[in-house]
């Protein structure tokens, strides 16, 4: 799918930033993409027993307390999803994950949660599912395009890891 197509086709407005491949936040930080958005990262899990997917959609320098998160979510055992899993439910490889993947999520089977701490950023940074190239999206163009995707997004304070522990 040309993701920028279907976001064009939607009414959700962008702009675009070629540039080399990047697979770590460490490598994004090194993009001179102008303005004030947020940059981001993305963390797909998964529960214990491979039920439930969950991508969670971050500033790009929070740790996330992964721990935290199962009593948030109410899930058991949650972990990173393999990358076939990856490439199951979000059509994504490695170094390329984007809460942009759930385009490719019809049956809504990925829980997608915002971090509260995104809201007050006018946009986001993107990766257009693939990692040679940003997409700088308003927040509210995010919003809406989870919403039509299907997926009914959980705006909530991600736990962060205490660094000093």
């Amino acid at each position: 799918m040309d993701i920028c197509q279907y976001l064009r086709d939607n009414g959700i407005s962008f702009e675009r930033y070629d540039h080399e491949p990047v697979f770590t936040c460490e490598e994004a930080d090194r993009l001179c993409i102008p303005g004030d958005s947020a940059k981001t990262k993305n963390l797909f899990l998964r529960d214990r027993k491979g039920k439930r997917h969950i991508l969670v959609t971050v500033g790009a320098s929070k740790s996330v307390d992964i721990r935290a998160m199962e009593s948030l979510l109410g899930a058991r055992g949650l972990s990173f999803a393999s990358p076939g899993r990856m490439e199951k439910f979000l059509g994504l490889t490695p170094g390329s994950v984007t809460i942009l993947g759930i385009a490719n999520d019809p049956g809504c089977l990925v829980e997608v949660v915002v971090d509260s701490d995104l809201c007050s950023c006018p946009a986001m940074q993107c990766h257009p599912n693939t990692n040679t190239s940003t997409l700088v999206i308003s927040l509210a163009d995010v919003m809406k395009f989870i919403r039509i995707t299907g997926h009914d997004p959980r705006i909530l304070p991600v736990p962060a890891c205490d660094r000093g522990a």
